[in-house]
């Protein structure tokens, strides 16, 4: 694709103490094969390098562009504020995080899904999450399906995973300026929402492709997610809102159901790991605001195998201690054994 044909591409990334990595994302945007892009790099206040790094990148090269925010964001308001610096002349919008990257033909390869089809929305790709390949992808060799059966397919039983992170995504940059905030900032994993929403008027296109990698950090909000165990909770306040939509009414209850039961078993397990006080307020009032009544009976059966499988974990750990200490013993037994040969021996010689 020849530069002057190239439509315009807005890459945004949103950025807070990202010193560690941000040089090898920007690296990677700075070697795509595709040309024809403006980088917007929005610094959340950050306490790091972080800003010098990404303006004396902008020095370099000037389609990057450095945003420094005036006050402090949260997270999502953030890649609000992130997405509403793009050019009104772009096409499309890539977004990548600071700590992630692209591999150089992503933007190239996602661009020609979305132009050889102006129904599709929504471009994803197969992403490399640090050590394993883990979107399933559309049937090989399609390349698009229609946004009712992306979406139907992300909710049903056995539901395949089709959209990853916002690094994994291109979107077609009119479907993010028709919003003032194109992420619903009550969710702290509003990207999944986001492109459940937009599969209702636009179609999704698949690259059969690594294109991407995530890199799974170590920063509060990931602590706060897996302590609290949000993505449960929001899975299930995202199929409540979407189900209905792509799901016909008696496959919307069966799974329902299967949702409701394993955001229990959920609950179990953490009951049985000690979880705190903040984690039951959490989850309490998450429960409440979806209407989903709270049944401890539906937790009996998920604690008794949490306690199985204690039990089982511990005898296997019981076992293999006691097989290592009596390996251990033999050795030391052999080694005095051994010792006292010699003292007989060196006593003979003398």
């Amino acid at each position: 694709m020849m530069h002057s044909s190239q439509p315009l591409v807005s890459v945004v990334t949103p950025l807070y103490n990202a010193e560690k990595y941000l040089a090898e994302c920007i690296e990677s945007v700075l070697a795509q094969t595709y040309h024809n892009w403006e980088y917007i790099i929005v610094n959340n206040h950050s306490r790091d390098d972080s800003l010098a790094i990404a303006e004396a990148y902008a020095q370099r090269d000037a389609r990057i562009r450095v945003v420094n925010n005036r006050e402090f964001l949260p997270m999502i308001p953030n890649w609000n504020h992130a997405l509403r610096q793009i050019s009104e002349q772009s096409q499309f919008c890539k977004v990548v995080h600071a700590d992630d990257w692209l591999f150089p033909e992503c933007i190239e390869r996602m661009v020609e899904v979305a132009i050889q089809h102006p129904t599709v929305g929504i471009v994803s790709a197969y992403r490399l999450n640090e050590d394993r390949v883990d979107l399933d992808g559309l049937p090989y060799p399609s390349t698009v399906v229609p946004g009712r059966v992306a979406g139907r397919l992300s909710l049903a039983s056995n539901p395949l995973y089709l959209f990853g992170s916002p690094t994994s995504t291109l979107i077609r940059a009119d479907l993010i300026r028709s919003r003032e905030a194109f992420y619903d900032e009550s969710l702290l994993h509003a990207d999944t929402d986001a492109c459940l929403r937009l599969l209702q008027k636009s179609d999704l296109g698949f690259v059969h492709q690594l294109l991407t990698y995530t890199r799974r950090h170590n920063e509060s909000v990931t602590s706060t997610v897996h302590r609290l165990a949000t993505i449960q909770a929001e899975r299930v306040r995202s199929f409540e809102r979407y189900g209905p939509i792509y799901l016909d009414e008696q496959e919307y209850r069966a799974r329902r159901e299967e949702i409701i039961q394993g955001y229990h078993h959920m609950l179990a397990r953490h009951l049985f790991e000690g979880a705190d006080k903040e984690f039951w307020r959490y989850h309490t009032e998450n429960m409440a605001n979806l209407a989903i009544p709270f049944q401890w009976q539906r937790m009996i059966r998920p604690l008794l195998l949490e306690s199985v499988d204690a039990l089982v974990h511990f005898r296997r750990t019981a076992r293999s201690i006691a097989a290592s200490l009596q390996t251990s013993g033999k050795r030391r037994d052999k080694q005095k054994t051994h010792a006292e040969r010699l003292q007989v021996n060196t006593a003979r010689g003398n």
